[in-house]
């Protein structure tokens, strides 16, 4: 099979987006303490920055109608969807119910938390970054929370997910 080489300034952005597409990554929903109650958003923008001290990254699109309030939360939570929980994806995306009928707990800085995730990290604003039509929000884990089971994936435009071999 031959490789297609491209340049991203001799390119579309859509066949750049669908070279990105090929690395497969989880799901997260991150979510804050809103101005009228708990908010959530669905990213797959997350990646791990350090364990020492514990940094963690995502990044909100500057084009989305809640950037300012998610790109300007101090505390926050990351929430790394299972499986069994496709439903939130739509749930949490642009003209979804949120948090509307979904039950939920409260960190103690008052972030809201969604049960039943296989991850969660809850942060404190450590840094941020540009990062061209997105932000790069770096954030210092002050608790974080697991539990056994499969992840939700992404990939090529498609979700899945694989069994869990541990």
């Amino acid at each position: 099979m031959k490789d297609i080489v491209k340049t991203p300034d001799g390119t579309s952005a859509r066949d750049f987006r669908d070279a990105l597409g090929r690395f497969a990554t989880g799901i997260t929903i991150v979510t804050i303490a809103g101005p009228e109650g708990p908010m959530g958003f669905t990213a797959n923008s997350f990646a791990s920055v350090s364990l020492d001290p514990p940094l963690v990254l995502w990044s909100p699109a500057r084009a989305s109608s809640r950037f300012d309030l998610f790109a300007g939360a101090q505390d926050y939570a990351i929430h790394i969807l299972a499986l069994d929980q496709f439903e939130l994806i739509a749930r949490f995306g642009r003209s979804g119910a949120g948090f509307a009928g979904l039950e939920h707990t409260l960190s103690p800085d008052g972030v809201p938390r969604i049960p039943g995730a296989l991850a969660r990290f809850e942060c404190q604003r450590h840094a941020a970054h540009d990062g061209g039509d997105h932000l790069i929000v770096v954030g210092r884990v002050k608790r974080f929370a697991l539990r056994d089971g499969a992840p939700l994936v992404f990939s090529q435009g498609a979700y899945g997910g694989f069994l869990h071999g541990g």
